[in-house]
Order: C-alpha cells, then structure tokens, then sequence
C-alpha cells in the first residue's frame, strides 16, 4: 500500500515545490511594469488660423483627464501631421501641460535652398494626432486623426481700429481736396529753404554761373525723390525764365526720364521750350561714389553757383555738401534720410528736415491734391497729439476705463 502512494506524494511535493518557485516570478514581473502612461487627449479638432494668410493651421483639443487631475503626470503633448489620413506622421512640436492648443504656421516653401516639407499649402488638407507625454519618455496612445485646412483671410479682426483711422484721415483728404480745388487757399508754414529759392536762382544768374541739382542716390520710385521731382519742375522753370543753366546729373535710367520731362515741362510752361536741351540731364553711374565724383567733377568744372540736394542720400551727403561748401555756391537740401541730415544742417546754407520735403512740393506747387493732403496730415497729426494728451491725462488719474482699455495681457 505504502509502495503504491509513494509515486504520488513524489509527484505531488514536485508540483508544490514547482508551483512556489515560480510565485516569486509572477511578482517580479508584476513590480517591473514601470508607471502608467497618461491618458490620451481628447476632441482634437484642426482649425484655419485666423488673420493670416493662409499658411497656418491651428490645432486645438481637450487637456487629458490626467492634466492636473487623475494621475496628473502629464508633461505635454507631442503634435503629429500627415497628408493623408493612413499615411506617415512627422513630428510638429510640442504643447506644455496645461495647452490646449498647437500653432502650425510655416509660410516659406523652401528651406535652405530645398523644398520645405512643413510648408502648410492654402486649401490642402491636413491630418494631425497628438499624444500626451509623462516623464521618462512614457507616452498615452494617440488620439483620433482630425483633418483641416487652411484658408487665406482677406481682412484681420485685431486691426479694426486701423481701418476706422485709414477712413477717418481719408475724409480728411477728401473734404481738403475739394476745398483746394473750389479755390480756398490753406495756410502753409512758411519754409526757410524754400523761401530762399528765389534769391539762390537770382545769385546764379547775376553771376552767370549754373545751378546745380541733385536728386540724390535713391530710385524714381522713393517719395523724397517723387518731392525732388516737384521742386525741380519749379526750380527749372525760374531758371528758364531768366535763362540760367540747370544742371541735374542722376544715378538711374528711369530717374533720367522724369527729369527730362520735368525740366521739358517746365521750360515750356515758361514759354522757352526753345531754349530746353536734353543733355542737361545727364546720366552719370549707378554705382554710389563713382556717381558722387561725378558730381563733384561737375560742381569744380562748371563752378555752381547754387546746389540743390533734394531726394534720398545716404554716406555721399558730406562729401557733397562740403564739396559745395568749398566753392562758395549757395546749397539748399532735403531729406527724409534721419542719419543724414545732422551732415546737412552742418555743410548746407538751408535744409529741409523730414517732412518739409514733401510739405515743400506742396508749398511750391500749389496742386489742390498735395495742399489736401497736407492739409488732412495736420489735421490728423493734431487729432493724435490731443488723443495722447488727453490718455496720459487719464492714466495719470487713474481712470478704470482707460486703464483696461490700454492694457496688454501678456
């Protein structure tokens, strides 16, 4: 009997002993399962950017429950986009904890010479997932794919108070302009420079030396070099008067023409066409100080008696005021170039500062357009002066009303 149970015990202490051994085991691998990932953000949905245009895409979904609350372990979210739905997924960036939302905007096609491949196409459709991410590089499964598109904006909602100003100031013009031209006639301030004009041509002649001018370094298309262009048209038609010779050296093919026609015009407005040369206007160069010493060669062999700088100028300024200073000649400048007129006020007999160069277009044309719109600009420039009074006045009160009005939440 005892023979015949001894098999079985035998085999019974072998599956206990097998079945204690491996206790441990089954623990070990319980203890080693790290800790739990993050739960995976919800509602993502893919949204047009607004106000820009049409290159980025807005990607917006709702925190996970364990952002700040449950596990609370999440550090961020990784944001994923492909062009198709089953397609491959790159890498956008990357959401702090706490952000419900990813800007995707990249608007240059290339990079580096090469095609750029995060450049977000108007109108083409875009699929994104995301995903939360915990310490240790533990990340939640991803979400569901949302898909969007980007549009172009024709206008931006934040700059509203922009366009309600552009349409004030063009009121302005308007109602100047049509005054102008029913024949009222607007006060403009005097200009040293300008008032001068006269007696610098009438020098000249008397001394029966040329005069000078200079449109300066800058294009056709440059506003102080479109200002030039008026003061030379009333400059070349006293000098056609009293038959003094202009002399108006230029730096560029188009900037050639206009002045021809310019001093063209004016000559025959003088009643001299007759009298009107072409090669007056020169073209020299459009290299920067080559055209300066061509200018100088011309103020040292012809011996200007009067010098007209008038557009835009850049490190040539001194070197051309002190050439003229050396010879005598009267010189009258202009300019809206900030760091060049300090040189100007120094070397020149009479300067145009910023904005008196195009007041000066004004001043000596006449033209109802240009006396509107310079009209509407101080009228603009007044209302802006007492809006910014009459804010620091309030601040410094410590109006409610102003105060949140003017503050930026960053």
């Amino acid at each position: 009997m005892v023979k015949k149970l001894l098999p079985v015990l035998l085999l019974s202490l072998l599956a206990f002993s097998i079945t204690y051994a491996q206790a441990p085991e089954e623990e070990a691998l319980t203890d080693t399962t790290g800790p739990p990932a993050p739960a995976s953000p919800l509602n993502v949905r893919v949204e047009d950017k607004p106000n820009d245009t049409g290159h980025g895409i807005m990607v917006r979904w709702d925190l996970s429950p364990d952002d700040g609350t449950g596990l609370d372990n999440v550090l961020g979210y990784e944001i994923y986009r492909s062009e198709t739905e089953d397609g491959e997924y790159t890498y956008r960036g990357m959401a702090l904890k706490g952000s419900g939302e990813y800007d995707d905007t990249d608007d240059s096609p290339t990079r580096n010479g090469d095609p750029n491949p995060g450049f977000v196409i108007t109108g083409k459709s875009y699929y994104y997932k995301v995903r939360s991410m915990a310490a240790g590089g533990i990340y939640s499964e991803y979400s569901d794919v949302a898909e969007g598109y980007a549009i172009e904006n024709w206008f931006h909602n934040g700059k509203i108070g922009i366009l309600v100003g552009i349409m004030i100031f063009w009121i302005f013009v308007v109602y100047f302009i049509f005054k102008a031209r029913g024949g009222k006639e607007f006060y403009v301030r005097p200009l040293a420079g300008i008032n001068a004009v006269d007696d610098a041509i009438g020098r000249a002649t008397e001394m029966g030396r040329p005069i000078l001018f200079v449109l300066g370094t800058g294009t056709a298309g440059d506003i102080a070099t479109i200002a030039g262009f008026t003061i030379l048209s009333r400059v070349a038609k006293m000098t056609a008067e009293y038959q003094t010779k202009i002399l108006v050296p230029v730096n560029d093919p188009v900037m050639m023409a206009v002045a021809q026609e310019t001093v063209r015009t004016a000559y025959l407005e003088a009643g001299r066409p007759d009298t009107y040369k072409p090669e007056l206007i020169s073209y020299e160069t459009a290299m920067q100080f080559p055209y300066v010493a061509a200018v100088i060669g011309i103020m040292l062999r012809e011996e200007t008696a009067t010098n007209f700088y008038m557009g835009v100028f850049h490190a040539e300024s001194l070197i051309l005021a002190e050439t003229g200073n050396v010879t005598g000649a009267i010189q009258i400048s202009g300019t809206d170039q900030i760091s060049q007129l300090p040189f100007f006020i120094a070397a020149t007999d009479y300067t145009l500062i910023g904005e008196e160069l195009y007041a000066a277009s004004a001043y000596l044309s006449k033209e109802p357009i240009q006396v509107g719109t310079l009209k509407a600009q101080d009228l603009a420039k007044a209302i802006l002066m007492l809006l910014l009074l009459l804010g620091a006045i309030m601040i410094s009160a410590n109006w409610p009303f102003i105060k949140n009005l003017v503050t930026v939440n960053i």
